[in-house]
């Protein structure tokens, strides 16, 4: 089965639950297969929601606190890199906005409407919160960072090419800057379960990937 088809059958599945239109829900796929499939998406495509579903799922059967509003969840997976310009500011805030509007289209609850918009613009800087739903969502996103060495370099090549209008000097310094931010972080990932399978390796990935831009190194993860 392919990406788009598995991912196709979870989100028809998860629409079926709040509204029985089926062209609504064929609607609804479409534009979301359309934008994770775009021109110019090398990474933040439709393998990366299956990457985050998969890491969610894990989380989900190993750990005895289950995510509480798994639909909210779930809505944010599917919309959250729904808009997505390089360099932008914006794009979890109006990937948030979309999201809330073909929730309500398909009534989905109001509280589960603003818990999925702020689920979704959480991404954007990836801070610790008191909703511990919001601090696994964000660690699945992040989850890429902690993968083996040959996963990660595949990754960075993969944002760099989403990255091509800027040339090398100008993409290597806001890369370094985004990747020491990581670093300067008490913990990147903010959930035991994720902190354990990912923290270190993911240090140690950033720092291989600041020596390969030819960056200083910090000596040491802190």
């Amino acid at each position: 089965m392919s990406v788009d088809s598995s991912l196709s059958r979870e989100f028809t599945a998860l629409l079926g639950r709040y509204t029985a239109n089926t062209r609504l829900r064929d609607t609804l796929w479409r534009e979301i297969s359309r934008a994770y499939s775009a021109q110019g998406r090398h990474y933040h495509t439709l393998a990366h929601l299956e990457h985050m579903l998969y890491e969610l799922r894990g989380f989900q059967r190993k750990v005895s606190e289950t995510i509480r509003d798994w639909d909210s969840l779930l809505f944010a997976l599917y919309y959250h890199d729904l808009v997505y310009v390089p360099a932008s500011d914006k794009n979890e805030a109006q990937s948030a906005e979309i999201a809330a509007l073909r929730l309500g289209e398909i009534g989905f609850p109001p509280r589960g409407i603003e818990k999925t918009r702020r689920l979704i613009r959480a991404t954007q800087k990836h801070m610790a919160v008191e909703d511990e739903d919001t601090n696994c969502f964000m660690d699945a996103d992040l989850s890429i960072l902690g993968q083996s060495r040959e996963i990660y370099l595949d990754y960075a090549k993969r944002v760099r090419r989403e990255y091509a209008m800027f040339p090398q000097p100008v993409y290597n310094a806001g890369r370094i800057k985004a990747l020491r931010s990581f670093l300067e972080m008490p913990a990147i990932f903010k959930t035991r379960h994720f902190h354990e399978h990912f923290e270190l390796q993911a240090r140690k990935n950033l720092i291989a990937e600041l020596a390969i831009l030819n960056a200083p190194l910090p000596l040491e993860p802190p």
